[in-house]
């Protein structure tokens, strides 16, 4: 209950003709205040009018009013500056610590305003609102869209900033652990990124002249090198890999890790292995050619690269396959950009305080087409546009950040939904 009268006190979702004091005495909201998320009263820089007389100060808000006692709010005079003590039942009057009584209202939440958001919290539907969504006004959709992106780049760039600070601003680490997740195509992402945390970027440099030597330490790293073979070229990279691990100290994962059950063959990990050994093999420093490069179209070249010839007729190193060219396609590069290059952009733009990266990395979003997934599908039946990548982005965020989590009370739909059941 308390939940919701925050909630109602922030929007004032209240019925603003029914706040009376539980002395008798009207009270109208000039300015709700600002919700406070650490200690002390729930909000600050309130402005009320009881009577005639107009009070600035905290407000304070329970289920119950004996709450204030049972928090020992009456000896802690942080909430000395608490003008108004908001509750939904009245059960005890309220003092601060000097023995003044402090006014209290009761809450009048209006019971559509209850029904609805029981309706949002209770139903046992993955996204409860889809059949309302049409019901919000256009302009507020959008604008709710545009702050989920934001919201989803700020995640994806926090998780930058993380392995920013673990690998002493190394940016070219950081995109190289970064990438290499991103390779895993989501079955093995964290696998892929236990690959490249287990393998520095440095020692590959080292060795970055030989295809076959960058080959070796992933695909040793991977445990992929362990068994029997009769190929030539799995034994020469166990050789190799034989002489790199004892080079450089490795320890390898186990190869049981990588998953490739319920996987096209294309997307094998033994595929997306090769193909980062190639990129690895042609590129020193990737991260200066993407800081620089601004045509979308040459940022795709750069990852659309031919693994070694071995892999023209493999997906695995167990049996053959009909020749095929094994260089990633369309969708793949557009998810290699959207979850690699547009968050290192981001970080890069906000952490050096530069703001032509963050809105390239923006523009990249909006030139890529939406992504395809049932998240995408659901939102898009339900009548909202989904115009590009940017807008599937925000959508991702609002069904795993909201929708999954029951966090419809701040989620601008619900609170759309909410603001039309109290008319």
């Amino acid at each position: 209950m308390e939940h919701l009268l925050h909630y109602a006190w922030k929007y004032k979702l209240y019925t603003p003709t029914h706040l009376i004091t539980t002395d008798g005495i009207p009270v109208s909201v000039i300015d709700p205040g600002i919700q406070n998320t650490d200690a002390g009263p729930d909000f600050f820089n309130a402005k009320v009018k009881i009577d005639d007389t107009v009070w600035a100060g905290s407000i304070e808000i329970h289920d119950k009013a004996s709450d204030w006692f049972r928090h020992h709010h009456d000896k802690d005079k942080a909430y000395d500056s608490v003008i108004l003590h908001v509750i939904g039942n009245e059960d005890t009057t309220v003092f601060r610590t000097s023995g003044e009584a402090i006014p209290q209202v009761i809450m009048d939440v209006p019971e559509p305003v209850k029904r609805n958001i029981d309706w949002l919290l209770h139903r046992d539907v993955s996204v409860p609102c889809l059949s309302t969504i049409n019901n919000i006004e256009p302009i507020h959709l959008s604008s709710w869209i545009n702050a989920l992106l934001s919201e989803r780049l700020e995640r994806k760039t926090n998780d930058i900033f993380l392995l920013l600070d673990q690998y002493n601003m190394d940016w070219s680490e950081v995109l190289y652990i970064t990438l290499t997740r991103n390779f895993g195509f989501g079955i093995n992402n964290d696998a892929f990124e236990r690959l490249a945390k287990s393998l520095p970027f440095r020692y590959i440099q080292k060795q970055r002249s030989s295809s076959s030597q960058v080959e070796s330490m992933l695909f040793g790293q991977a445990g992929m090198l362990e068994g029997e073979g009769n190929c030539h070229y799995y034994r020469l990279l166990q050789q190799e890999y034989k002489f790199l691990r004892h080079k450089f100290n490795l320890h390898p994962l186990e190869g049981h890790l990588f998953k490739s059950m319920r996987t096209r063959p294309v997307n094998f990990p033994h595929i997306k292995l090769a193909q980062l050994a190639a990129i690895w093999h042609k590129y020193d420093t990737l991260i200066s050619i993407l800081l620089n490069e601004e045509d979308i179209h040459m940022i795709k070249q750069l990852f659309r690269i031919q693994p070694s010839d071995y892999w023209h007729n493999h997906y695995h190193f167990r049996f053959t396959s009909p020749p095929k060219p094994k260089i990633l396609g369309e969708n793949a590069l557009n998810i290699l950009l959207i979850n690699t290059v547009v968050p290192i952009l981001f970080a890069f733009g906000k952490i050096n305080k530069m703001d032509e990266y963050v809105e390239r990395a923006i523009g990249i979003l909006e030139t890529i087409p939406p992504e395809k997934n049932n998240i995408v599908s659901l939102f898009s039946q339900a009548g909202i546009g989904v115009h590009h990548a940017g807008d599937s982005q925000a959508l991702i965020q609002l069904k795993r950040e909201y929708c999954e989590k029951k966090k419809c009370l701040y989620c601008r739909i619900g609170f759309g939904i909410l603001k039309q059941a109290k008319k």
